[in-house]
């Protein structure tokens, strides 16, 4: 961690939301704490603050130090109460206004793409607009609610997409969920476009359904390459074989078929490649930025994905001068406008994962990178150094989540990262020379397919090695043990060279 991280008042932000955010809101809303406990918990670092703040008024007590810890605690007790207020803008109540048992139909807009699961069925989240009811009642409603498709709908649905208006009828059931107040679910029996998307929708819906026939039905493409192809570029895993899903999955590299950071780096190193040199740095930093929101646009509301984005853009802020050019500080920006536009996306898995993950790396793998310099080859270390960063920060939510550890992921990812990078590169020249000059993309067909065989022998052999099953609460200990290990020792080497330079 940098001195500027260190002792930046965005990280304390940052420091005072995430326990709100999670720990006590969600206690208030389960009943396990009340009102007025909550407003003690909350108010106690303004009572700090405050006594900071006076003793900082007086002229023998007054020093640097004491008004930099009020400025730190002044923004750890905002951070407290955007971590509330965000809290409490992620619970999502639906308003049904009939009894529920009497819900025979109900009609929205779609409000994402819709994909296919088990059966061929679609699932996707409705905004509610309208209820009908048993009777011919028909009521306004409100709240988003997850609906399933019948296979025989699925189809035209995904031709319409998101923005489209619909009407279905079937049946409603709750369901416990993992969010604050359960959730409910609706399985509909038949589907009714009621009014198409917006233009905007419409085509960004048949550019998503032209990308997938061109990698997958087209005479070029291929099912096997051409899915995993439109699940790394766009995150379409409708097409995506589930053999080589589970493969990734058991080997503990699932995160590389999940959009986040190292997809779009690859993107914005294209772009960087091709605009740098014309344009200069600071236009094809901006010219990238508009590209990375019309790719967003495109691909959808991906919590792990806009992480990416929109840390990008704010390091487009820092060329420009605007902000600072450290990397941790420029996560917990990101972290509190992300949860701040979208306070729902906070409680998804994929978000608590991505965060987790680049602040492993940024902190744990920043300090092993420092511990094991001129130990471990350079080229290795850097790529070591951040998969087991990243290791450890996830381990606690991975092991609570799904209930096993895969470690060989640390040593698969070194393998398959580079692999998965080369074959997106491919992807995207042969989309391009299928859009230019269709003839010629069968001659990239091949040395797709062979990545593609490469990638999931290499995830088949990692797949082989057992998992570790422990209680959550052991893997959180443990992990924090050696991440507070690891960060002592870097601690001790960063004195240790401090107190020998001046005798260099």
């Amino acid at each position: 961690m940098t001195i500027t991280a260190k002792f930046s008042p965005v990280l304390c932000a940052a420091s005072g939301a995430v326990p709100a955010y999670y720990c006590l809101f969600p206690l208030y809303r389960s009943g396990a704490i009340t009102i007025d406990a909550l407003l003690v918990l909350a108010f106690v670092p303004v009572g700090l603050l405050s006594l900071l703040w006076v003793l900082n008024s007086w002229p023998f007590m007054g020093d640097v130090r004491l008004r930099l810890m009020s400025l730190r605690l002044t923004a750890f007790t905002a951070g407290v109460a955007m971590g509330i207020g965000f809290g409490a803008g992620a619970v999502q109540s639906v308003s049904f206004g009939v009894p529920e048992n009497t819900v025979r139909g109900i009609s929205g807009v779609l409000l994402d793409d819709p994909r296919l699961v088990s059966g061929g069925r679609a699932m996707t989240t409705l905004s509610l607009k309208t209820i009908h009811g048993s009777g011919m009642v028909r009521v306004g409603a409100q709240g988003e609610i997850t609906v399933f498709f019948p296979a025989g709908s699925a189809v035209r649905l995904k031709e319409f997409g998101r923005g489209a208006e619909v009407y279905a009828e079937g049946t409603l059931r709750e369901s416990s969920g993992s969010g604050f107040d359960g959730s409910h679910t609706f399985f509909a029996e038949a589907l009714h476009i009621t009014e198409p998307a917006s233009l905007l929708e419409r085509f960004r819906t048949n550019l998503r359904l032209d990308m997938a026939y061109r990698f997958t039905e087209s005479p070029s493409g291929d099912s096997a390459w051409g899915g995993l192809a439109l699940a790394l570029l766009l995150g379409i895993r409708d097409n995506l074989d589930t053999g080589i899903a589970a493969l990734y999955r058991d080997s503990g590299c699932s995160h590389i078929l999940a959009l986040s950071g190292m997809h779009l780096a690859v993107l914005v190193a294209l772009i960087s490649f091709l605009l740098k040199r014309p344009l200069g740095l600071r236009l094809a930093a901006i010219c990238g930025a508009v590209i990375i929101l019309a790719y967003c646009y495109i691909v959808g509301p991906l919590p792990s994905l806009n992480r990416a984005a929109l840390m990008y853009l704010l390091g487009v802020m820092a060329v420009l001068g605007m902000l600072k050019k450290d990397p941790l500080l420029l996560l917990c920006m990101a972290f509190l406008i992300q949860i701040a536009i979208t306070p729902r996306a906070g409680l998804s898995l994929s978000f608590i994962l991505s965060y987790l993950a680049l602040a492993g790396i940024l902190i744990i793998g920043e300090s092993l990178n420092g511990i094991f310099r001129g130990k471990i080859p350079a080229v290795l270390l850097l790529s070591l150094s951040a998969s087991v960063g990243a290791f450890l920060a996830t381990a606690g939510v991975t092991a609570w989540f799904f209930g096993i550890l895969r470690p060989v992921g640390i040593v698969a990812s070194l393998v398959l990262t580079p692999i998965t990078t080369v074959f997106m590169v491919g992807s995207m020249a042969w989309l391009a020379l299928n859009l230019i000059a269709p003839s010629l993309s069968p001659l990239l067909s091949y040395p797709l397919s062979l990545l593609y065989q490469l990638m999931e022998r290499t995830a088949f052999v990692a797949s082989k090695m057992p998992g570790i099953k422990a209680a959550p609460w052991l893997v959180l200990t443990l992990s924090l043990l050696c991440i507070a290990l690891i960060l002592w020792f870097d601690r001790r080497r960063r004195l240790t060279t401090n107190r020998m330079e001046p005798f260099a």
